[in-house]
């Protein structure tokens, strides 16, 4: 039996003995040749452990929801006003109005301005959210849900209790907290004039779900709402899933127009195109953009949205059949060609240099 399928009790047990092994370990003596080896190994491996351990903890049982309410009362604490200042889009009858919570995070509310409803992605920090529909004036009559991590869906219960004709929608399997309205790839959502379409984008989690707000009925650009799957100039680690699971998910968004709206999850603007410039030092795009956020963050103005167009030119990403990047990467774990199976392995590369850049 996998150690996902393990009860929580059962987890809890592993993890600690395991702990207790590893201690042992690092305190002991030096000894032999084949000890030191045996530390190595069971370092190594208890690390990727303990992480799962940790993660299935976080997701399945209260654990990862006091974390998430420990969380949001530093953040509230700290950021009283929100981590950035938010810069709503207006188009043809539809407002998009990014929030701010916890640390990083993005919540949204996008509405319909003549209808005054509104839809809510992502919604963390309830009190934020609700603020928000309090000074628009409108009517929460859905929340749209990327996936289950308390960070993403948090404030699902106060919202619904508190706007009773409200619908939460998400994906059946991510175990999203309060799901009434269970959606499949390519289903629509319809509120007024807003015509929502959920993609699936398994990777971060196995029931990830990026939505795509349809353009044409305001006669403006579609928005796409990211949650973990993509960020300027980044992308979601895969906890749920395989790095070709995750190139599938990004090819999805790939296919959208250059002129799509992203709307992320998280603020990471200024981080990931640090990165990006470590890995294509001559991509004036990135350069460009780069000058462009660190101006933002030093009024503290949000980043978002930038556009897949884009994105294209300096997500490395979204570039990994790019032969600049492929040549700036230089030997990689296998070939580098176009087929899926390179391309993953690149994918995997690139996560890795980029959790070695962000330990630095």
């Amino acid at each position: 039996m996998a150690w996902r399928d393990w009860p929580a009790g059962w987890l809890w047990v592993a993890g600690s003995w395991l702990l207790l092994l590893v201690l042992v370990l690092l305190v002991r003596p030096r000894g032999s040749r084949a000890l030191q080896g045996l530390r190595r190994l069971l370092m190594a491996r208890s690390q990727r452990l303990l992480f799962r351990i940790g993660y299935s903890l976080y997701t399945r049982t209260w654990l990862g929801y006091l974390f998430y309410r420990q969380q949001l009362r530093r953040a509230r604490n700290r950021y009283p006003k929100g981590h950035s200042r938010a810069q709503p889009r207006l188009f043809n009858g539809v407002k998009v109005l990014p929030i701010p919570v916890l640390s990083d995070n993005y919540s949204y509310l996008i509405i319909d301005t003549q209808a005054r409803l509104a839809v809510a992605v992502d919604p963390s920090d309830p009190r934020a959210v609700q603020a928000s529909i309090e000074k628009e004036g409108v009517t929460l009559v859905a929340i749209l849900c990327t996936h289950k991590h308390w960070d993403h869906s948090g404030g699902n219960r106060d919202l619904s209790r508190r706007h009773r004709d409200c619908r939460v929608y998400g994906s059946p399997q991510d175990g999203i907290p309060y799901l009434t309205h269970p959606l499949c790839h390519q289903d629509v959502v319809s509120v007024g004039r807003l015509q929502i379409r959920a993609l699936a984008t398994p990777g971060h989690t196995q029931g990830h779900l990026v939505y795509l707000l349809d353009g044409e009925p305001y006669k403006g650009p579609s928005c796409l709402f990211s949650g973990d799957l993509l960020f300027l100039s980044g992308c979601g680690r895969t906890f749920e899933g395989t790095a070709e699971t995750m190139l599938s998910s990004l090819d999805t968004v790939l296919g959208l127009g250059d002129d799509t709206l992203l709307w992320p999850g998280h603020e990471y603007a200024e981080e990931n195109l640090g990165f990006a410039g470590v890995v294509e030092p001559e991509n004036l795009a990135r350069e460009r953009k780069m000058q462009w956020v660190q101006r933002q963050r030093m009024e503290r103005r949000s980043t978002c949205p930038s556009t897949l167009g884009e994105e294209r030119s300096y997500n490395p990403f979204l570039r990994t059949h790019c032969l600049a990047l492929q040549e700036a990467l230089g030997p990689g774990p296998g070939p580098t060609g176009d087929d899926g199976c390179s391309r993953a392995q690149l994918l995997e590369e690139l996560r890795r240099l980029k959790d070695m850049h962000k330990s630095k």
